[in-house]
């Protein structure tokens, strides 16, 4: 496979520090805002934000249905944070009537939205992750966590006891921000299932 084309849904969130960890990690990144960039991209990063916000603006811009496809046709997603939400295929605490997280069904699980706590609750913590060398730092802002995972997803990582990383096939999600530290493991870790 030529060198991987990576975008980074860019509603909302870190898409700069994304693109440039893809980049770092061998890819070519590229933002998606519409869908004619969608369907330029052999797979996707969902950042972090708000995964409310990243709802609507889903459904304002007509890229729900289309980025749904494009996951039910197999194609690659990492998602962290409000990105690991959206993978999820049910989600608890999804917001009020009307400005509801929409799940992407990317990912066999059920995420709990801030489910560590509100802003002043956010943390770092090193972390052991599944398929990585040494421990990770990992920064957790208003963080989800992972309360059911189906029978093809494999769970990577774990903080204060509960789900925090995860894989199914091609792919990822985390509920913390790597984007945010200079480690570059999991977009590295992320980039290399693409040839896989």
């Amino acid at each position: 496979m030529s060198t991987a084309h990576v975008g980074v849904l860019a509603l909302q969130g870190d898409t700069r520090e994304h693109l440039a960890a893809l980049r770092e990690a061998g890819a070519e990144a590229s933002t998606v805002r519409r869908v004619r960039e969608l369907e330029a991209v052999d797979a996707l990063v969902i950042p972090g934000g708000e995964s409310t916000a990243m709802s609507h603006l889903l459904r304002e811009l007509d890229l729900l249905e289309p980025l749904r496809s494009r996951l039910a046709d197999g194609m690659p997603a990492y998602g962290s944070c409000a990105g690991m939400i959206l993978l999820a295929s049910e989600i608890l605490d999804a917001g009020s009537a009307g400005r509801e997280a929409t799940p992407l069904k990317g990912i066999d699980m059920t995420v709990r939205r801030n489910a560590f706590g509100r802003q002043v609750d956010s943390f770092e913590d090193d972390i052991t992750f599944g398929g990585v060398d040494g421990p990770v730092h990992a920064v957790f802002i208003r963080a989800p966590w992972v309360e059911r995972v189906g029978p093809e997803v494999e769970v990577l990582a774990e903080a204060a006891g509960h789900i925090v990383a995860v894989r199914q096939g091609n792919r990822l999600a985390t509920a913390f921000h790597p984007e945010m530290t200079g480690d570059r493991r999991i977009h590295k870790l992320f980039v290399s299932m693409l040839s896989e």
